[in-house]
């Protein structure tokens, strides 16, 4: 009787192992299977320090591959009048009968006089006169030049309001966001980010975003504060804007969690990844397949090593070698990449263990 209950179990595990048992993730051999299939859609790409170097050459995915800025330029250390900016002039004459006083006035003023689109204000009896590009200094130097053929005796005092050209918008990621205007032409970024409160602490990994015009860059507040050539020079109109950094991947399988996983630092490694993540789960993952899953757009793919041969493209990593492990510490990972730890086959064996172990106790319960 025990021959026929021991035939019975045999059979009772042969069925298991051909059957698909409940796991967390897929085998590298089923993986593989299916790529050898002739209508496969996608690319399996084995990840070694010999091929690294023109996989690196490959096209970015998910972002541009780099944070674009620009070198820090000087100007003048005083302001310059832009357009729109508000002049105000008080005219100090004690000339008898001066065209520019009043009787018994000693002074004049004439307040809010905008620079035209030409760069200039009308002053009386005197006409447009251009103040734009020029320092205050300057600006006042020339009235007053122009002012001697009718009030040689005046002296000319000339303030500057700064208009909407001559102020810079910090819109966002600190304490206190707003418009301000520039106190000269060397006004720095950090210093208007010092001035708005700062970077707000909530923000994990900031970017900070300046537009100019219609162009805009952008940088890492880590890389920024390191860097004293980054902290560049601010213009009239620049709209700054600070962010968290929002690029991410997705780890599934057999990792140390399973969850979206945003970006840290503007680059990150396959090893990088897989400790951001807790590593693997040692009973399970199979560490001769950790998978990078990767789209690539129609217009990059090519039929030789020089861009990727198919838009869904498969890289396996082989943690068990040298090899391998040099090659996923150099191994970047993009923006939207899967990285999926694939199932030991080992874990199907124990599933299977234990459930012979489960009917071995039922057989012995009933005998």
């Amino acid at each position: 009787m025990r021959i026929f209950k021991g035939i019975f179990l045999l059979c009772a595990l042969a069925s298991l192992t051909a059957c698909t048992l409940p796991r967390g993730a897929a085998l590298q051999s089923e993986i593989a299977q299916a790529q050898n299939d002739p209508e496969s859609d996608f690319a399996i790409e084995a990840v070694t320090r010999e091929n690294l170097t023109y996989l690196k050459t490959w096209p970015e995915t998910g972002w541009t591959g780099h944070y674009h800025w620009f070198k820090a330029q000087r100007g003048p250390q005083s302001k310059t009048i832009r357009t729109g900016d508000m002049i105000n002039l008080t005219i100090w004459d004690s000339q008898t009968n001066s065209l520019l006083t009043g009787v018994e006035q000693k002074q004049a003023p004439i307040s809010k006089l905008e620079v035209s689109p030409a760069g200039e204000i009308f002053v009386p009896y005197v006409g447009d006169v251009r103040v734009s590009g020029m320092t205050p200094d300057a600006a006042r130097e020339e009235i007053q030049r122009q002012l001697e053929p009718i009030a040689p005796s005046a002296q000319l005092q000339l303030s500057v309001a700064p208009g909407t050209r001559n102020t810079v918008d910090l819109v966002g990621g600190v304490a206190s966001p707003g418009s301000y205007p520039l106190p000269n032409q060397n006004y720095s970024l950090l210093s208007l980010i010092a001035r708005g409160g700062g970077i707000s602490p909530q923000l994990k990994h900031p970017i900070v975003q300046l537009t100019r015009g219609t162009r805009k860059f952008e940088i890492p507040a880590e890389a920024l504060f390191a860097d004293p050539r980054k902290n560049v020079t601010l213009r009239g109109e620049d709209k700054v804007i600070i962010t968290e950094d929002d690029r991410y991947f997705i780890a599934l399988g057999a990792t140390g969690s399973e969850r979206q996983v945003f970006f840290q630092q503007e680059e990150i490694t396959a090893l990088e990844a897989l400790s951001l993540l807790g590593g693997v789960q040692d009973a399970r993952a199979n560490l001769q397949g950790i998978l990078i899953l990767r789209e690539y757009a129609e217009k990059d793919l090519r039929e030789d090593t020089s861009g990727p041969s198919k838009a869904q493209t498969i890289f396996v990593l082989d943690l068990t070698s040298a090899d391998g492990l040099f090659a996923a510490r150099n191994f970047e990972i993009h923006p939207e990449d899967t990285v999926l730890a694939t199932e030991s086959p080992i874990t199907s064996v124990r599933t299977v263990f234990g459930l012979l172990g489960s009917a071995i106790g039922i057989r012995n319960a009933v005998d």
